[in-house]
Parts: C-alpha cells; structure tokens; sequence
C-alpha cells in the first residue's frame, strides 16, 4: 500500500511543480505576452491560500479521502487544458479566471496527500513513511521543472502542459486506492466554523504553532534564493542557465539529506531538527552570499539543500505528531498554503533586491532564516499561565526520538 502511496505521491506532486512553469512557458510561447504568461503563474499559485483550508474541511468530512484527491487532480487537470485551450482565442481575463480556479485545488496535490499517510502505514512505520513522504516533495521539485525544460526545448510549451496533465492522470489510481478511514466522522457544523477549529489547532499547540511559524518565515528566505539564482549565476559564471543548476545542487543535496534521515534519522528530535536544518539552509545561503567563485557558490547551495531536505520530514513528522485527527487534513492543506503564501511574499522582496545586487537578496535571505530560527526560541518560552494550551495534542512538549507517533 505504501509503494503504490508513494507512486500517486509522487506523480502528483511532479505535475504540480511542472504546471506552473509549463503553463508560463506555453503562455509566453502561444501568445508573446509575458504579462499574461506571469498573471497566469500569480493566478494558479495564489489561490491556494484560499483553496487549502478549505479543501481541508472536504478532505476531513470525508470517510473516501482518497476519491477527493481524484477528483481533484481531475479537475486540476482539466482546469490545466481549459487554459491551454484557450490562450490566443479567448480573452486573458477568462483564462487568468480559470487560473485562480483550478489553483484552489493545489494544496490536494500536496498537502493532501501526506495527511492520509497514517491511513497507509500503521504508527510504528509512520516515522519512515514521513521521511520518504518528504523525499516525494525533493524528487518532483528536482525533476519537476527539469522536465518542464526538456519537453519544451523539445516540442513546445503547450506539450510541456500535456505532459503535466499526464503526470496527474497518472496519479489517479493511487489516489483512488487510498484506504477508507474505519469510521465516517461526525460533521462539526458550518464549514467556517471546522474552518476556525483547523487554524485554532494550527495556533494553539506550542510544538505545532512555532513549527508552523519558523517554517513560513524560512520559506520566505527560500524565495530570496530561488529568485536571485539565477542573477548570482550570471555574475559568477556568465549565463543565467548556471543559476538553475545552483536550485538543482539544492534540490539533490535535500534528497539525499533524506534519504540518510530516512535510514538512520529515526532517534532524531524532529523538533531540534527543525530549527537546525534552517539554520543550515541560513548558512548555506550566506555562503552563497559571499562566495566568489562559482563553485563556492555551488558548496553553499548544497548546504542550503541539506538543511531543506530535513527540515520538511521534520515539519512533516511534528504535524503528523501533533494534528488532533478531526482537523489532520486541515493542518496539512492549511499548512501547505500558508507557505506558498509566505514564498509569494519573499518573491515580492526579492525581486527588487535581486535586481539591486544578488549578493544582497542572499544576505537579507540568510537574515530571514536567522529570524526562523529566532522565532523558533520565543515560541518555545514558557508560558506563565497554568494549564494545558487551546488545541494541544498532549504530546506536544515530547519529543519522538523513539520514532514514535505521539498523539
């Protein structure tokens, strides 16, 4: 079961890292506009701050969580060829509409799925199944936009979208196999009510609220890093392509870094794992800052990427730990948006630093990993107060170094 998990996973969440980039690549092919081809981009991505918590609701009612997900890859498919069939022939308000719509159903293609892991493996296995689970998401952002490039360069944007499509289709069967939960749970009431009760989980535990915390604030550092690559590869070696294959460097040192945790990380704190894999994402990227010479640059990227790769199994790990079972699949998809909301917030820091100076924009990224990790600490301080915390989980303050799954 988790092999066929872990296939969906897998093919689901490479579709989604190809779909952004293709759909940009198709509409600057098909009609010359690069506002349009962005506005498309900014379209698909930004829904999903509303769609997450939203589909977490639908994802929690449901006793066949894993017929939601089909549906929404169905759908986020289709929403792909609506767009890709109308550029050049209908009005660029339509299709940036449709756009935002099919990027409602993002979060289902990430998110989604890892809150039904614990439906696959029983709790002994949950700490492995994590780490492989979060190899997923490394593997489909190495391979994602790579083959996005490849398919282009080969047969054009609008094959790159197909190919997209394709990957999610692919993902349907997997979904579809995903177990019923062994019991259908009582309906909480209005969806804005189970709406309020997920992000009051999210809030209320300490281990959930600064994990959930230090990780937006990291992920707005990313963006600094994925935006000035490209710039820094520029100065450094002379062609802009060179900063792709800094991204790539970190892509592949973050799964490796997992593949290693996946082996030997099972006494690991995931919460003190955590806050030192951003800390090494923060050096990696102010070696990176600094470095004047392509290949130091390279060393500070890999560095970067084993501090990413670990610090998403170990964010992964303290929600899977901490997430009271009524609201799971809200943690997860509410989760999912709030960072791809705080990367779209670091991209709009990062361009005009990038442009001033990429060294810049790497230097103000490593600053943020720093205030991560800072706001790590002060979520960590004692409260004053007497008793337990809105929303903890009772394990909340324990650690799972035994790799067990504490509830």
């Amino acid at each position: 079961m988790l092999t066929r998990y872990m296939l969906g996973a897998l093919a689901s969440r490479t579709g989604d890292e190809m779909s952004g980039p293709a759909l940009l690549v198709a509409g600057l092919a098909v009609t010359g506009s690069p506002v349009l081809a962005s506005a498309l981009l900014a379209g698909l991505t930004a829904s999903a701050a509303v769609g997450g918590p939203l589909l977490g609701v639908l994802l929690d009612r449901t006793r066949r969580p894993g017929r939601v997900l089909g549906w929404c890859l169905a759908g986020y498919g289709a929403g792909l060829l609506v767009v890709l069939a109308g550029l050049g022939r209908v009005p660029d308000a339509v299709l940036i509409g449709v756009a935002v719509l099919t990027g409602l159903l993002g979060p289902s293609l990430n998110g989604g799925w890892t809150a039904q892991l614990p439906l696959v493996v029983e709790a002994g296995r949950l700490p492995r199944a994590n780490a492989l689970d979060a190899m997923s998401y490394n593997v489909a952002g190495l391979a994602g936009p790579a083959i996005v490039a490849l398919i282009a360069t080969v047969a054009g944007g609008e094959a790159a979208v197909a190919a997209s499509v394709a990957l999610l289709a692919a993902a349907l069967p997997g979904a579809w196999a995903l177990p019923l939960r062994p019991h259908r749970r009582e309906r909480a009431g209005a969806v804005t009510a189970e709406i309020a009760a997920g992000f009051r989980a999210i809030a209320g535990g300490r281990a959930l609220r600064r994990a959930t915390v230090t990780s937006m604030i990291s992920m707005a550092g990313v963006a600094l890093l994925v935006v000035a690559a490209p710039l820094l590869g520029l100065r450094l070696a002379g062609d802009a392509g060179y900063g792709a294959l800094l991204l790539a460097v970190t892509a592949g040192a973050a799964l490796m870094a997992n593949a290693v945790v996946a082996r030997v990380g099972k006494a690991w704190s995931r919460d003190t794992m955590l806050v030192v894999s951003t800390l090494l994402i923060g050096v990696g990227t102010l070696v990176a800052a600094v470095a004047g010479s392509f290949a130091v640059a390279v060393a500070g990227a890999a560095a970067a990427g084993v501090g990413q790769g670990p610090q998403l199994t170990a964010l992964l790990a303290v929600r899977h730990r901490e997430a009271p079972e009524r609201v799971r699949s809200q943690v997860f998809t509410t989760g999912a948006s709030l960072k791809i909301t705080s990367f779209a917030a670091g991209s709009v820091l990062a361009g005009p630093l990038a442009a001033r100076s990429p060294a810049l924009a790497l230097a103000v990224g490593a600053a943020v990993q720093l205030l991560a990790v800072a706001a790590y600490g002060l979520l960590s301080l004692p409260r004053t107060r007497r008793g337990p915390e809105p929303g903890a989980t009772g394990g909340a303050e324990k650690d799972d170094q035994a790799g067990r799954v504490e509830r």
